[in-house]
């Protein structure tokens, strides 16, 4: 395995990437880093034009800056239209991929019928069931196991101790981190006489291209159809995906999230953290959902949704509990100074 950062000039970057040079020299990068903690050699970037008070004490050798910003600073400077972007290309050009030598490790198991290419590499302690299919390119890190008839596609990256289920299906290029479970049962039983009955879980995992998944999340197969994760869908670290569920293209959830069965959510959506959604509910294409909300319905059109109250001393909290529990009391009492009769209890039916 070759691993290792790269230096680049600022020019070099310019050129694979885009953007306006500024400033007529042309420093060597080593690497990225904030505009308080970098050193000379290192590229920052501002993606907030509050930290652009920063730019006097930098001891970095080059900025990113957005097209109106272009005079902030007298330091090199690359020019562009989204520098939170740019920064993210230009952090994957310094630091690359680590090359990993092709080849089957001695103490890997893969059984007869199984199809790895030769380019692939897979590691120490990996299990490669038969009729599993492991494309060109693909790494499996120490202790992965790759079930019956599954299949990862080219170029894909599994951390340590990654298990893909039987039948599971991962596109190209996908980063799958490390204790990830893909394919595991989902959650079906049936209640009958005071037990549980358990209903197999026959739908597969299918997993499109470009996709990452976050370390210690589960996606879970589906009951009958399948549980899919659109094309460049990005799953952050534990996550529950369960049965069934369906997310759009380039969606991305961040960490401790549970979706629900049967849940179908859009493309080009944002869940924040421990957000819950539940199950057979239907979420639009660009939806936000921020942190920590409960999703208990379907959401028919794109905008910001929110459900939770933030944090406040404790006290406060207390009068806002107290407040809403009165809220009954307060609604009778404004029915009776409008002279509208209080509603009438239903009855149960007999």
């Amino acid at each position: 395995m070759s691993s290792g950062p790269r230096t680049y000039r600022l020019g070099e970057i310019v050129a694979r990437l885009g953007g306006e040079l500024i400033g007529g020299q042309d420093p060597e990068i080593r690497r990225i880093a904030t505009l308080e903690n970098a050193e000379p050699g290192d590229l920052s970037f501002v993606a907030n034009p509050r930290y652009l008070k920063q730019l006097n004490g930098t001891r970095a050798s080059a900025v990113i800056l957005a097209r109106g910003q272009r005079g902030a600073t007298q330091l090199p400077r690359i020019v562009c239209d989204d520098p939170y972007a740019y920064y993210a290309r230009a952090a994957q050009l310094l630091n690359p991929e680590p090359q990993v030598a092709p080849g089957i490790h001695a103490r890997a198991v893969v059984e007869a019928g199984a199809e790895v290419a030769p380019s692939a590499a897979v590691g120490p302690f990996c299990h490669v069931a038969r009729g599993a299919r492991i494309d060109e390119r693909v790494v499996l890190g120490p202790g992965c196991a790759v079930g019956e008839e599954a299949q990862i596609g080219e170029d894909s990256r599994l951390g340590p101790s990654v298990t893909v289920y039987p039948r599971s299906v991962i596109g190209k290029r996908a980063v799958i981190h490390a204790g990830a479970v893909i394919g595991a049962d989902g959650f079906g039983i049936a209640p009958q006489g005071g037990r549980w009955i358990k209903i197999p879980q026959t739908g597969r995992v299918v997993i499109g291209d470009d996709v990452e998944v976050g370390a210690n999340t589960t996606i879970d197969r589906g009951a009958l159809d399948d549980t899919v994760i659109e094309d460049g869908v990005k799953l952050d670290n534990q996550i529950q995906i369960a049965h069934n569920v369906r997310v759009g293209a380039h969606t991305a959830i961040a960490a401790f999230a549970g979706i629900a069965g049967s849940a179908r959510i859009g493309r080009h959506c944002a869940i924040g953290g421990a957000a819950r959604i539940m199950g057979h509910i239907e979420i639009a294409d660009g939806v936000i959902v921020t942190a920590t909300s409960f999703v208990t319905k379907s959401i028919r059109s794109a905008g910001t949704y929110s459900s939770v109250l933030p944090a406040e001393p404790a006290q406060e909290w207390a009068k806002t509990v107290a407040q809403l529990r009165g809220l009954e009391r307060l609604a009778g009492r404004v029915r009776e100074l409008e002279g509208h009769p209080k509603p009438r209890k239903r009855k149960g039916k007999r």
